[in-house]
């Protein structure tokens, strides 16, 4: 049994992506697939990956954090599993071959058991010292749940839940919260035999504190998984409640000074420096107790508890009620006539193909996305013998050559008495798209100018956004589920997640 899986990295760029890229050349048997390297740092030159013995394929994000980074990256991928990968990790020189092994015993469950492999991963430590503060923070990885370090899906199972959720803008939460929309804490979620190193990445004083923000990441935990998510999870829930009264003491010291309040005033900067004690002396306890360690532990065990508060409080602003992730769709499918390019009626002249206005720039932002687009369109003007079938194609051909590709350009060529069902509103081009890409009809959408592409897409399952024009009747706008202005302004509702 053949078992197809895509490799995806999603990176900055650091030092450490190109051991992890040299790993995968040396591994004992042949990678199957090109590797997807997605580049999610801002505004930046292309990456070059130089020459190597496998196939590198670079997809840019401009910045938007690791699980953007990772959807891109899937949606890029045709396989039937997606293998993800941290930049700063060293797979053993068996990691592939061990990966294919994990993924085959996995197809003798049934695929709703089943849904992804946890690989096995170890990080180094020192031998001849105690480990520091951050260093422990990173070996905590080696127990952590469903972490991307080293992490495989089934494609169609990440593609129903929408992937990652995109509001979680750093790397921390990301990767338990769609382990958890996918079912992990019921099993769906394995550790295979696969083994990776994550060495410990350098840091500097401050790497703790900015850690604080992933408090305003697990109040969106909470909004979308309930108050019981760290048991489900398996993640502690840390010093939260400490790091609120020792902020609060500090705001009791604050108020009575300016209040001149002398015992208030004392009983809050006795609260609060009891309390900062206690948290330095728990984390220089374990570590190696050199000066740079501990004065290191003195300073952010100062500000962590202010900060972890921060971020709390931000992190309630922002997701209190945070809804469902629901993401962008796979497949958008597209009128030809009237959405992408002005409306000339029977046309076979591909002289007179002129795109409508931003369209080109428009679907490149799918694109870039990892959308997949496909044209659907009714050209009666063939069956009425107006024009050839190779006059249509050579307009299609215009299109595509001033639009950009098009996984395909699927065309019912019957007039209105033919009665087929594959002229839109009949639904049978769309569920050709459907079956064609494995994409489930709750992930495609349909833009259009006129109430039968509505049509189409109702009567096929998927959503539909109708772009209105002169040609468009008034009941059929009123009748549509929703509306755009122009493709431009459809495009931003399907990347804002309202299609």
């Amino acid at each position: 049994m053949t078992i197809e899986t895509t490799i995806v990295i999603p990176t900055l760029g650091r030092p450490s992506l190109w051991v992890l890229l040299d790993a995968l050349a040396s591994q004992t048997v042949p990678l199957h697939r090109p590797v997807i390297l997605v580049d999610d740092r801002p505004d930046r030159d292309d990456l070059a990956v130089g020459d190597l013995p496998i196939e590198v394929e670079v997809v840019r994000t401009g910045g938007g954090g690791p699980a953007r980074a990772r959807n891109i990256g899937w949606r890029h991928t045709r396989t039937p599993w997606v293998s993800f990968l941290d930049d700063d990790v060293v797979p053993d020189v068996s990691w592939y071959r061990d990966l294919i092994a994990d993924l085959r015993l996995l197809e003798d469950y049934p695929e709703q058991e089943i849904v992804g492999s946890q690989g096995r991963l170890t990080v180094p430590l020192p031998d001849d010292r105690r480990p520091t503060d951050w260093e422990r923070g990173t070996a905590s990885l080696e127990t952590s749940a469903w972490i991307t370090a080293d992490m495989s899906y089934r494609r169609d199972r990440i593609a129903e839940v929408g992937g990652f959720d995109e509001r979680f803008r750093r790397a921390f939460r990301e990767d338990a919260d769609l382990a958890l929309r996918l079912g992990a804490d019921r099993g769906r979620i394995v550790t295979g035999s696969r083994h990776v190193t994550h060495p410990v990445r350098p840091s500097d004083d401050w790497a703790s504190l900015r850690a604080q923000a992933g408090n305003a990441d697990d109040i969106l935990m909470r909004a979308i998984h309930g108050p019981g998510w760290h048991e489900r999870a398996n993640a502690p829930e840390g010093r939260r409640k400490a790091h609120l009264a020792i902020t609060a003491s500090g705001a009791l010291a604050i108020a009575g000074l300016l209040s001149r309040r002398r015992r208030l005033a004392t009983a809050g900067a006795l609260g609060w420096l009891v309390g900062t004690l206690e948290l330095a002396r728990d984390r220089i306890a374990p570590g190696p107790r050199t000066a740079d360690e501990i004065r290191r532990m003195l300073l952010t065990s100062a500000a962590i508890p202010a900060a972890a508060t921060w971020h709390l409080l931000r992190g309630i602003r922002l997701h209190h009620d945070a809804p469902p992730w629901r993401g962008i769709p796979e497949l958008v499918l597209l009128d030809r006539d009237g959405t992408l390019i002005e409306d000339v009626p029977y046309n076979g002249d591909p002289a007179l193909v002129r795109p409508l206005p931003g369209v080109r720039e428009a679907l490149d932002r799918l694109r870039a996305e990892g959308v997949r687009l496909m044209i659907v369109t009714n050209q009666s003007a063939i069956g009425r013998g107006v024009i050839t079938e190779q006059q249509a194609d050579a307009v299609d051909d215009r299109v595509i050559e001033l639009l950009g590709p098009f996984e395909a350009v699927l065309r019912c060529p019957h007039s209105p008495d033919d009665r087929c069902e594959c002229r839109k509103p009949g639904p049978d081009l769309i569920k050709q798209a459907l079956a064609s890409t494995g994409v489930h009809p709750d992930r495609a959408v349909m833009v259009g100018d006129i109430g039968s592409d509505i049509d189409a897409a109702k009567h096929a399952g998927v959503s539909g956004i109708l772009i209105p024009t002169i040609q468009t009747r008034r009941e059929e706008v009123a009748a549509a589920p929703r509306t755009s202005a122009g493709l431009v302004q459809a495009v931003d509702q399907m990347l804002g997640g309202t299609w």
